[in-house]
């Protein structure tokens, strides 16, 4: 089994004990295991154990399974490499909530035996695309998402207007800080503080979640996901801001960005004692009242 693993390229006591812990299980298995060459780099200043890793800068689909160790943060960033390869992803939590990560660093070793004798599930995540006109290299070099896309205000205290349109079908003018569009796994995300709704992975939905909305009335709105919604900004500075996922990208307010549900999907690794149901109900503290 050919193998990536992929952390942040920062310092963390968690993520270091995460991989040495991970490095040392994978003895165990025939693999070839492939370090993100920066990643790698930040390990070695404080390891020094005589591992024989292979380095990647890119992927491709020679790869089985695509290791990635932090949060649902690093997570995101991952989906940078593996894209469109259909590359099992399997998230050791070094992080906080965990909502994509959900291997804790204890329970490694019991994971990798699951993985490797074949007794996980695929959970298929549905991503948006992204296009804007006029056209901006940032965006077409990396244009999708796996949580969501946000359109927010930059350099100004004012709010922004944000003219929505679902399948060229005018729907409001938010008046707000910003605008989120949601995948199902982004709904426990961003637009979760936001007020929006939380939604099952495998529904077939996007939710729009306007940020803090001065017409009191805006609420989150879920719509089909092959919706395609067009959007425009409004506001007293010329620019505005686009990210997707944690990428962020000015734009001029002459940009119309248009969104709708990317051409392939993220495989997530789940294993057998693991559901979405499961984990939101840890991770949300759902049932800890004291009168349950």
């Amino acid at each position: 089994m050919k193998i990536a693993v992929y952390g942040q390229n920062y310092q963390n006591e968690s993520n270091q004990k995460a991989f040495e812990i991970l490095v040392n299980c994978l003895t165990n298995y025939k693999t070839q295991v492939f370090v993100e060459s920066k990643f790698l780099e930040i390990q070695k200043e404080t390891y020094h154990n005589d591992w024989s890793f292979g380095i990647f800068k890119e992927l491709d689909n020679s790869y089985d399974l695509f290791i990635s160790i932090g949060g649902d943060g690093t997570i995101l960033r991952a989906i940078t490499y593996v894209r469109d390869l259909d590359i099992p992803i399997v998230g050791i939590n070094t992080g906080r909530l965990g909502f994509l990560a959900t291997v804790q660093t204890n329970e490694i070793k019991d994971a990798l035996s699951d993985i490797f004798n074949s007794k996980y599930k695929i959970s298929n995540r549905t991503l948006v695309s992204v296009n804007v006109s006029p056209k901006n290299k940032l965006v077409t070099e990396t244009n999708f998402a796996l949580n969501e896309v946000t359109i927010s205000r930059k350099n100004t205290t004012s709010m922004i207007t944000v003219e929505t349109h679902l399948d060229d079908e005018y729907l409001t003018s938010y008046w707000a800080d910003g605008l989120i569009l949601s995948t199902p796994t982004g709904s426990t995300g961003y637009s979760l503080s936001c007020g929006g709704p939380v939604i099952s992975p495998n529904a077939g939905s996007f939710v729009l979640t306007p940020i803090a909305p001065h017409n009191l009335n805006a609420r989150p709105l879920v719509i089909p996901d092959n919706t395609d919604v067009k959007l425009k900004v409004e506001g007293r500075e010329d620019q505005f801001l686009l990210s997707l996922d944690s990428r962020i990208i000015t734009l001029p307010n002459s940009t119309t960005v248009t969104i709708k549900k990317a051409d392939f999907k993220i495989k997530m690794v789940e294993l057998l004692n693991e559901s979405f149901i499961d984990t939101l109900r840890k991770k949300m503290l759902w049932g800890e009242d004291r009168r349950n």
